[in-house]
């Protein structure tokens, strides 16, 4: 259950402590040479150890491409890409397989696989398995470009602090373009060095923060989609929640529309040089499962990361008496910033993967 897509699959492998992680891609068309300068500097984003408000952990995260590109061009033959593991501390993991850390996936993972269960750094189920997720993204990204297709993220809320929401019926691709050249990604600076802020108030108090985040694809086609089951909401979600911490997943207004009236979240069509649009973007460029042709708006509710130095209530699997844990080892206050290059991989793979199985020859 490690793969993600059809017609453009992704299998990711490794475990956080593993000697390495990485990524089968099957499915890029032969000739396509992707630009290796961006996909680092892509990765980087996402990268562990290069931000105050990040875990110290140190990972280079460049990718080791075994097979698949020939003198830098996809040949037909699926892509396979590793990325080292160089910086671990498993000693900081020994002992949680009796004391299972709150919030995180130990318990049902022990439960499921006993003993065998890889616990160091929380194993399969690390965010670090994200780092693959993004060399794959990246490659979307570019392929996505060459169609037209923007996709881009911004924080949208840490904890009680929110960034600036543009119109939904009215993103700049130009503004877009200027997020992804940020190293915190917020539409207002201000805004975000407030969410910084915050973040190191938690870090300092042995804590966590959570928030939204915010992506948004420009470009899209009207009607991309299937109905019930295969529209662009259901596959996205079930991609998004693939990603370590998410919490939930909602399209435009999201919950918020539960608050309003008809006439406030309907969205009106009107005619703009011979082309169908809204004036405004509630339902976030999707109904029915299809694409309307306007932005596509998708939020992800991140939760609090759930490795905090504070002491917590666990229980002794040995003894199945209640006890106490505190735990070691080096992680982020806010996952969120870091999840927001994954958060644009995901749904690059996702929407570049339901194009192909529409029209592979779409442009």
């Amino acid at each position: 259950m490690n793969t993600l897509g059809n017609k453009l699959r992704v299998t990711v492998f490794g475990q956080s402590h593993a000697a390495a992680i990485g990524c089968v891609i099957d499915g890029l068309p032969a000739g396509f040479r992707p630009d290796m300068d961006r996909v680092n500097a892509f990765m980087a984003r996402r990268a562990p150890g290069r931000t105050a408000w990040s875990t110290p952990r140190q990972e280079s995260d460049a990718p080791e491409i075994v097979s698949g590109l020939v003198d830098g061009a996809a040949c037909g033959a699926p892509v396979c890409a590793l990325i080292r593991n160089s910086d671990q501390h498993s000693k900081d993991y020994s002992g949680l397989k009796r004391t299972p850390r709150p919030s995180h996936a130990d318990y049902p993972a022990l439960v499921k696989y006993g003993d065998s269960y890889d616990v160091r750094g929380g194993g399969q189920f690390s965010g670090r398995l994200t780092a693959p997720l993004c060399f794959a993204g990246a490659l979307a990204l570019q392929l996505l470009e060459q169609r037209g297709v923007l996709i881009a993220a911004h924080i949208d809320r840490i904890a009680e602090i929110a960034d600036t929401a543009p119109d939904f019926a009215a993103v700049d691709r130009a503004d877009l373009e200027a997020l992804l050249k940020k190293p915190f990604p917020v539409f207002d600076d201000d805004a975000g060095m407030a969410m910084r802020q915050l973040i190191e108030a938690a870090r300092m108090d042995q804590d966590s923060l959570g928030g939204v985040i915010r992506c948004f694809a420009l470009g899209l086609p009207a009607g991309l989609g299937q109905p019930m089951f295969g529209g662009v909401e259901n596959r996205l979600a079930a991609a998004l929640f693939g990603i370590p911490a998410v919490r939930g997943v909602s399209f435009g207004e999201g919950f918020a529309a539960a608050g309003m009236r008809g006439s406030q979240h309907n969205d009106p069509y009107v005619t703009d040089g011979g082309t169908v649009k809204t004036k405004t973007n509630h339902a976030g460029g999707v109904l029915g499962g299809m694409t309307t042709g306007m932005p596509l708006v998708v939020n992800l509710c991140v939760k609090p990361t759930a490795s905090i130095s504070r002491e917590q209530e666990t229980v002794d699997l040995e003894t199945m008496e209640n006890t106490s844990l505190v735990i070691r080892g080096r992680h982020d206050p806010c996952i969120v910033p870091r999840a927001v290059p994954v958060a644009e991989a995901v749904t690059a793979l996702t929407l570049l993967d339901m194009i192909w199985e529409e029209n592979e020859t779409w442009s």
